[in-house]
């Protein structure tokens, strides 16, 4: 199934909970029967921003060294250890300052 009839199906099925929830209706409406006709809403207005993202394609970006395009927002991480003496003039973390006891 394509995404289109995979959204279209969550759409439909929906829409028969949104019928079945308004069948449900009574003079006496409690705060649970509110509570469901307002997950129901919440539902709908779910489905319509992921049809909204499903029609318009993530930006892309290209490299500087003209890599494959990916989507913007991504940072690529090497796998190479970094360099060490990044770290000469800082703490470590929670215990103390380098060449110092603790009090």
């Amino acid at each position: 199934m394509s995404l289109h009839d995979e959204l279209t199906t969550i759409q439909r099925c929906v829409d028969d909970l949104a019928r079945a929830v308004a069948r449900l209706q009574s003079p006496p409406d409690g705060p649970d029967l509110r509570r469901v006709r307002a997950d129901t809403e919440h539902l709908r207005e779910s489905v319509a921003l992921l049809r909204a993202s499903a029609l318009t394609p993530a930006p892309m970006q290209a490299d500087a060294q003209q890599a494959p395009l990916r989507p913007q927002g991504l940072v690529p991480i090497p796998d190479t250890p970094y360099d060490s003496t990044l770290w000469t003039d800082s703490d470590d973390e929670g215990l103390g300052a380098r060449n110092r006891h603790a009090p």
